[in-house]
């Protein structure tokens, strides 16, 4: 399997500091935020990774990882044309990377406790579709929220950023997709904020009963604002120091 790592984006809900920096080079604990993804993905023996970022800051992340040597694993690049596109929109730009295998992708500022490897081999286990990881949050409708179906294990639905969440879970911004996903996102049409969602591509596997979901035991942190950018860094240093006892 291949990784692809989504560090595109403004980072708008990051200024000042993002004027000047890719928010995925911002610390969280002794590292910058992006090696946390990479080093989830190799420690689950993911080694080939794909990092999908902007022009403006491509040659940032090839000076500070260059092609993945000092991490043990290797990375390539790529730009995401249409900047502000969207997740689906972004992730267009792996489909040469990934040709016909199975992959994993990560939200490159998704900072979280949990090992990828017990997911990745349930998502192995499958025949074909996709995976997506949950986790209860205390206010769901900032993100995708599934509507679930806990009897049989499965997700009815997905609602992206609902005023009345059907649950207290959201989709995290951890994904395992088939190489179908590429077809799936050519056939959605941008949303009211002009991007591909991510969501509407879900949507398709769950109408083809091909997406399943895991729920993360540990913490997980959107760390795209100041607060939660700040209580990752609380979090990482929490767990640097219990592995150290």
């Amino acid at each position: 399997m291949k990784g692809v790592i989504l560090a595109g984006g403004t980072g708008s809900r990051l200024k000042p500091l993002t004027k000047f920096l890719n928010k995925h080079l911002l610390p969280v604990g002794p590292y910058p935020m992006i090696y946390w993804p990479i080093l989830k993905l190799r420690d689950a023996g993911i080694h080939e990774i794909l990092i999908i970022t902007n022009q403006h800051h491509l040659s940032s992340f090839i000076e500070l990882l260059g092609l993945g040597e000092e991490l043990n694993v290797k990375i390539q690049y790529k730009i995401q044309i249409n900047e502000g596109g969207g997740i689906a929109d972004a992730l267009m730009s792996a489909k040469d990377f990934i040709n016909e295998d199975k992959f994993v992708v990560i939200l490159g500022d998704n900072i979280f406790e949990d090992s990828l490897t017990p997911y990745i081999q349930s998502f192995q286990q499958q025949d074909a579709g996709a995976r997506v990881l949950l986790k209860e949050v205390n206010d769901p409708a900032r993100y995708g929220v599934p509507r679930l179906d806990k009897t049989n294990n499965k997700i009815i639905s997905i609602i992206e950023k609902p005023k009345f969440p059907p649950s207290s879970y959201c989709v995290t911004g951890i994904y395992l997709y088939d190489q179908n996903v590429f077809q799936f996102i050519e056939a959605i049409k941008p949303s009211n904020r002009n991007e591909l969602e991510i969501t509407d591509v879900n949507n398709i596997y769950i109408n083809n009963n091909q997406l399943q979901y895991d729920i993360l035991k540990g913490w997980w942190i959107d760390a795209g604002t100041h607060e939660s950018l700040y209580k990752a860094n609380q979090c990482v240093y929490k767990k640097i120091k219990e592995d150290t006892k």
